[in-house]
């Protein structure tokens, strides 16, 4: 995968940070965002492809791209598809510092490292370079205007802006009520992308946490030969320890 072009997740994170603030829009739903992305990415590179509502890897062949290709080698491990909405729940600590550093190194935006109260550190980040961001957001606001299918990388990108929340941060107000309707309706327009948008969603309504349907019900027992509940399923969301003496604050 050459670097000619900017990644889904690279343009969905600089969808979110605000060019005022240096801080990023719907954080805690925008790391699952990010993880969805990776998986659209790889799938438009060929790499991996659904399987109803699993992900299969097609082509371990490594793109070219650090982190994607840490993604891969992380799903190629398992062996067997994997669950959308498990993958996308799975722990990803760090993972949108990792975007933002390398939007950094790119000179897509410059850090400004301050303090909070006095005391705490923070970091934002700031566009170098906001025309960027306003192209990306150009091609959304043309989907919704003309109502023309769009490709398939801008299909995906509305599908996970509305999957995280982006929505009244890009048409705010109840002026961009019917954009932020037309932009939940992109999410039609590309399988891959529909997929991985849902599964952010399920997971952000706690879908991956939920029992299987033959477990029994509390307080009843399980009937003559019914197979026993299958333990939970791995790559349930893990809440991590917090430092209260450190935030960053883009993430």
């Amino acid at each position: 995968m050459g670097r000619s072009r900017r990644t889904i997740p690279e343009e969905l994170l600089l969808l979110a940070l605000d060019p005022t603030t240096g801080t990023t829009a719907q954080p805690q739903s925008l790391d699952l965002g990010l993880a969805g992305a990776q998986l659209v990415e790889l799938a438009l590179a060929g790499r991996i492809a659904p399987d109803g509502d699993r992900i299969a890897v097609v082509s371990p062949r490594p793109t070219g791209d650090p982190t994607l290709d840490c993604a891969l080698e992380l799903l190629r491990r398992r062996g067997a598809p994997v669950r959308a909405v498990h993958w996308i729940g799975g722990p990803r600590l760090g993972l949108r510092q990792i975007y933002l550093s390398h939007l950094e190194r790119c000179g897509m935006v410059h850090a400004v490292a301050g303090q909070m109260c006095g005391v705490l550190p923070t970091t934002r980040y700031q566009a170098t370079d906001t025309d960027i961001s306003r192209e990306i957001k150009a091609r959304l606001d043309s989907a919704i205007r003309t109502g023309v299918p769009p490709d398939p990388r801008t299909a995906a990108l509305a599908a996970l802006a509305h999957a995280v929340g982006l929505g009244k941060h890009l048409y705010p107000g109840n002026e961009g009520r019917s954009s932020r309707s037309r932009l939940r309706d992109l999410i039609r327009h590309d399988p891959m992308g529909g997929l991985v948008a849902h599964a952010v969603m399920d997971v952000q309504n706690g879908a991956a946490a939920q029992p299987r349907r033959n477990q029994a019900p509390p307080g009843r027992q399980a009937g003559p030969g019914a197979r026993p509940a299958p333990e939970p399923a791995r790559g349930v969301p893990a809440q991590p320890h917090r430092n209260p003496m450190a935030r960053v604050v883009a993430l």
